[in-house]
């Protein structure tokens, strides 16, 4: 390439630039000339990317806790339960669950007695939650009693800092004792050990063996609040009858996870005599499944307002397309003045898109901010980090351009093949 082609170019580049620069600093004194009009024009495209945003804003708030902190069971863990562990249909096709039979203790004990590709098997059942006491102090009523087995640790990711964790002969015999979570252990005993020392769950004195390490919050509830019992004991003191159990299977390693969890699919179906071809009578989840389900149903709810928020970015632009119309008639002069002193068509195209795109990004950018704020009020109710949706920041402020630049182009393309003899002489 020539210097003199070298130099041209340059030359177009910082022309360009000072067109653009001088059609940015008009779009903005045309914009806060009509102040109410302009305010009303982009309040459309504030709408619509707020919609988009504050959505997006809180799907990731609520998908990132989830990925994140949630971590329900250990790695390589998986959970059977008679009830599904996400359910967004409605009561019709929840009767179906409700129809099963309860997962017992003694199917419970039969897949721990012949999974043989497990590494641990846990039972577990939730029965109480209300307020916790000790000598010392007492607890909102917060506090969860859970029913658990030796297993029940590591498939639970449940790490003893003190003490010990439930033992077989805790179970067989039913024993009065608990291992409580961190934050309730804090709760109970601010000066020293629990380890030893009873406490009053539900009004029935337990003691205290172990102290689990804490492991923080989850969707704004404590995962660090609660209390572990042998499940006999808590079977005993709160009925059998009606209730199902939960078993949490730990796969030895990543490779013989599927084939565990078909092994414990098939175990329990020769238990419960489901007949062969009838779908499970009970429920498989794992942190993939659950992170899967919750993926597939924030879709549902971003494509519908994605299409909610289109509708009102098309009729914003609409306005904007009626806004500049009007904006060239009232300008007609102004334009004619422009072309009597040398200006082309194309800086008049440029000046009126350049005015269209600015409203449409402003509008954009106060949607952006408010639906960043809105999102995140989801994360403060819930507890957990906020969040900034880049790529869909990105994607609204790229969308707001895109509409600017489709209305804007008629009414520019007008303004430019105005004649600019007649449009010196307009009144």
């Amino acid at each position: 390439m020539t210097p003199a082609v070298q130099s041209r170019r340059r030359l177009g580049l910082v022309l360009l630039w000072a067109e653009l620069k001088e059609s940015f600093v008009m779009a903005m004194g045309a914009l806060t000339a009509h102040k109410l009009r302009s305010a009303l024009t982009l309040l459309g495209v504030l709408i619509g990317v707020f919609s988009i945003i504050v959505v997006m804003t809180a799907t990731r708030v609520l998908q990132n806790n989830i990925e994140n902190e949630l971590s329900q069971l250990g790695s390589q863990t998986f959970q059977v339960r008679k009830w599904p562990a996400v359910y967004f249909g409605g009561p019709e096709g929840f009767e179906k669950f409700w129809r099963r039979k309860n997962i017992t203790l003694q199917q419970g004990k039969q897949v721990m007695e012949r999974a043989t590709l497990a590494q641990h098997v846990g039972l577990e059942s939730y029965f109480w939650t209300g307020e916790a006491s000790s000598r010392y102090d007492k607890t909102p009523p917060n506090a969860t009693m859970i029913g658990g087995t030796p297993g029940s640790f590591p498939t639970r990711n449940w790490v003893v800092a003190e003490g010990r964790a439930l033992t077989e002969s805790d179970v067989e015999s039913a024993r009065s004792v608990c291992v409580l979570a961190a934050n309730l252990a804090k709760t109970l005993f601010p000066f020293g050990s629990a380890v030893g020392d009873r406490v009053k769950l539900d009004g029935i004195n337990y003691t205290v063996i172990g102290v689990l390490e804490a492991k923080g919050s989850s969707l704004g509830g404590e995962q660090d609040n609660f209390a572990v019992v042998p499940v006999t004991t808590g079977l005993n003191r709160y009925g059998r009858q009606w209730r199902s159990l939960s078993i949490l299977v730990q796969a030895q390693d990543q490779v013989l996870y599927d084939d565990t969890m078909e092994q414990v699919r098939g175990i329990l179906r020769t238990i419960r005599k489901v007949p062969p071809g009838d779908e499970d009578d009970f429920e498989i989840f794992s942190n993939d499944s659950l992170i899967a389900q919750f993926k597939g149903f924030t879709f549902t709810v971003r494509v519908g307002v994605a299409v909610i928020s289109s509708i009102a970015l098309l009729a914003a632009g609409i306005g904007i397309m009626n806004i500049m119309l009007v904006s060239v008639t009232e300008r007609t002069r102004e334009i004619g003045i422009r072309r009597a002193v040398g200006a082309k068509k194309r800086n008049i195209m440029t000046q009126f898109i350049m005015e269209a795109i600015v409203l449409c990004e402003v509008g954009g950018v106060i949607g952006v901010l408010l639906g960043i704020a809105g999102g995140n009020a989801t994360a403060y109710f819930f507890e957990v980090p906020p969040v900034i949706p880049v790529d869909w920041v990105i994607f609204g402020l790229v969308i707001c351009s895109i509409v600017g630049v489709i209305f804007g182009t008629y009414p520019a393309v007008k303004a430019a093949n105005l004649d600019p003899i007649d449009s010196l002489r307009y009144e």
